[in-house]
């Protein structure tokens, strides 16, 4: 066992975790932040992106212990502090980037890395950004259009797949 202290989502917390206790794991089981899905285990399907530093990752491909003393940051801490929807979040509301849910939380974490990077993207660059993403319902568009909307884009442009 070995201890591990970070903060998630601006609070402090400190655990005994086993060394190979995922980062997924960690904040699903013992922290309870479900937001943070698990799809593939192998890396490969983006719901489970955290952002670590500010930098997304893979929580499924990382060791809690890798991220003791980091700020972590998941899709429970992105509301707005008065509990709404933030940017992004409402953009996918709006646009309907989303049909199942489970991808959502990842590709909004996703999202808000790339618009953080790159606050204006084109649509071929989201694109390119979400491959890391799976999305088995919703073919992709209308999550490309949520994410240009949250850059304060017009979306009208966006040609239908």
């Amino acid at each position: 066992m070995a201890s591990v202290t970070m903060k998630v989502n601006g609070k402090s917390v400190s655990k005994d975790v086993e060394g190979r206790t995922l980062l997924v794991d960690f904040l699903r089981n013992d922290l309870r932040l479900t937001g943070t899905h698990v799809g593939c285990d192998t890396s490969q399907c983006g719901a489970c992106v955290v952002h670590v530093n500010g930098q997304a990752v893979k929580a499924c491909a990382i060791f809690a212990i890798e991220v003791d003393g980091a700020e972590v940051a998941t899709i429970e801490g992105q509301a707005n502090a008065d509990g709404s929807l933030n940017v992004i979040q409402q953009a996918f509301q709006d646009h309907h980037g989303l049909q199942c849910g489970f991808c959502t939380p990842g590709m909004v974490m996703s999202a808000a890395a790339l618009l953080k990077e790159n606050p204006k993207p084109s649509e071929a660059e989201v694109r390119s950004y979400l491959e890391g993403n799976i999305c088995r319902c919703t073919g992709y568009h209308n999550i490309v259009k949520a994410i240009m909307a949250a850059s304060g884009q017009d979306v009208a442009a966006i040609a239908a797949e």
